[in-house]
């Protein structure tokens, strides 16, 4: 029988994602269940402390004024007066003076350009061989959300496109497969890097079309959605599998991530109805996911698909897939090139004594986590306007917090001040939903269907357009504004679409202008 090291050893020689070596001291697959926080260190609850949570977190039934505490989305580190493009760029109001120097080093690195192996700076080289960017801060505008390519002079920077491929065509066996998030692509693996080094071929580049859908409103509005359809052109490693799945990704907002990591597993769970047992509809539920960090499974919660358990985690990922750059987490000096890419795998690393035989040492990848951790959130603005109560009004009537629920407190972190025991107001449940065939990208990531997509946070939708210079919402960027983002709600979320198809158009302005407040 092929032990689980062996599995390992046979998936990173031939696709370089060391994360999996890490499985063979691990225990099995335990996808029933979550098992545990081992990236926190957390103090219990009172039942003092319990009954309090319970009642600061109980849905509202009175929409004549603000809650109390709602202006502070974030707690005690809420960022006030500041609603200018920078305004997702500033760290935890409540972080003392010592722990800012790590955010300002943090963002140094989040926005630090990495160059090509070798050169004279070699704290700052690796990059690639292939690559999506060459910087964080060139996905995440202002640490905002990314945008499709507007012409075709846009390199698309922000956005890149998953690849995978339908598991029983793999070749790899069902225990090597429940280890990772998908089955890769043979060829081009888990992601299309559509840059790359001096002398190395780029994989391919991403192609978009649109079909214009036009969708009548009750009060006979015609409002045009855009349908996108997905190809890869100019393949330099041969044709891809041609089974191959296609899952667009734009790069979400940073902010908040903190105190979503800090939320109790769970309070989280306790959310999730798999079975739609109480008959609502709704069945949200968790995604579990292989951590390499610390080498069990854990719930997912970051990424469009709950896909990554901590920050740090996603971090790595991200310096792995879309720059190409090693961590102590992903080690490998080429980054995604699969062993079909030869001179991808030849090409010169920047791995160097200096950090640790990588390329982005554990103090870099510790700052860079530390920053996005810490990525504060923008007070509610307009809180008490009459219009905007009755937009509250009717995001809870229409059903809207089944999913986008507003409320939890976080864990408390005698290590982390800055998320500990804070009220939270992030409008998402972490919890993996079926969106309908519309949103569908038809590709799994390990628990997640190719229908399913974490409930995305709502906290700072409103300054979307002031800190990205747009107003692309969803996964791919498609919904060009709010009102065509809740128009292409489906599945478990499409009573509550119809609802908003068919309101008067006040009442639609007065939702929409709700969710621009938060």
């Amino acid at each position: 029988m092929t032990t689980r090291r062996q599995h390992a050893d046979i998936y990173v020689s031939s696709f370089g994602l060391a994360a999996v070596v890490s499985l063979a001291l691990g225990a099995g697959p335990a996808h029933a269940a979550p098992l545990g926080e081992p990236h926190l260190t957390t103090a219990p609850r009172t039942a003092e402390e319990a009954a309090r949570v319970t009642a600061v977190t109980a849905p509202t039934d009175d929409f004549t004024a603000p809650e109390p505490f709602e202006p502070r989305p974030a707690g005690a580190a809420t960022l006030f007066g500041d609603d200018s493009e920078s305004a997702f760029s500033q760290s935890s109001a409540n972080m003392s003076e010592e722990r800012d120097m790590d955010f300002i080093l943090g963002n140094g690195f989040f926005k630090k350009f990495w160059v090509t192996a070798p050169s004279s700076t070699r704290s700052s080289d690796g990059l690639g061989p292939i690559y999506n960017a060459r910087a964080c801060q060139q996905c995440h505008i202002n640490d905002g959300r990314g945008h499709p390519p507007e012409d075709a002079a846009d390199e698309g920077v922000s956005m890149f496109l998953r690849l995978s491929i339908p598991a029983d065509a793999s070749d790899l066996s069902a225990e090597t497969l429940s280890y990772l998030s998908a089955a890769p692509e043979p060829t081009y693996g888990l992601q299309l890097q559509d840059k790359s080094v001096a002398g190395i071929p780029t994989e391919g580049q991403m192609h978009i079309t649109y079909t214009d859908l036009p969708v009548t409103l009750g009060d006979g509005t015609v409002v045009t959605l855009r349908q996108p359809d997905y190809s890869v052109v100019d393949l330099q490693s041969g044709p891809l599998h041609p089974d191959v799945q296609l899952s667009p990704r734009v790069a979400p907002q940073m902010i908040g991530l903190g105190l979503l990591e800090a939320i109790p597993e769970a309070d989280i769970l306790a959310n999730a109805d798999p079975d739609d047992a109480d008959g609502d509809g709704i069945s949200g539920r968790p995604n579990t996911v292989w951590s390499a960090e610390f080498g069990q499974f854990m719930l997912g919660r970051f990424g469009l698909k709950a896909g990554a358990a901590t920050v740090r985690e996603q971090s790595a990922m991200a310096f792995h897939a879309d720059m190409g750059l090693s961590t102590s987490l992903l080690p490998e000096g080429w980054g995604e090139c699969t062993a079909a890419q030869t001179a991808c795998r030849a090409a010169p690393d920047g791995n160097s004594p200096e950090q640790g035989d990588l390329e982005a040492g554990d103090l870099v990848l510790d700052l860079v986590t530390f920053y996005g951790r810490n990525l504060a959130v923008p007070a509610r603005r307009d809180i008490s306007n009459p219009e905007v109560l009755r937009g509250k009004a009717l995001f809870y009537d229409t059903g809207c917090t089944s999913c986008h629920t507003p409320k939890f407190v976080t864990h408390r972190l005698p290590d982390q001040p800055e998320q500990s025991f804070q009220l939270i107001w992030p409008y998402t449940d972490m919890l993996l939903h079926d969106m309908g065939p519309g949103l569908a990208d038809n590709r799994p990531e390990w628990q997640a269907t190719g229908q399913e997509w974490r409930t995305a946070p709502l906290w700072g939708i409103g300054l979307t357009g002031t800190v990205s210079g747009h107003t692309n919402l969803l996964h791919d960027g498609r919904a060009r504004n709010l009102l065509e983002a809740i128009l292409w709600h489906g599945g478990e979320a499409e009573a509550a679409r119809e609802t908003v198809r068919q309101m008067p158009s006040d009442d639609r302005d007065a939702l929409i202008k709700y969710l621009e407040s938060l």
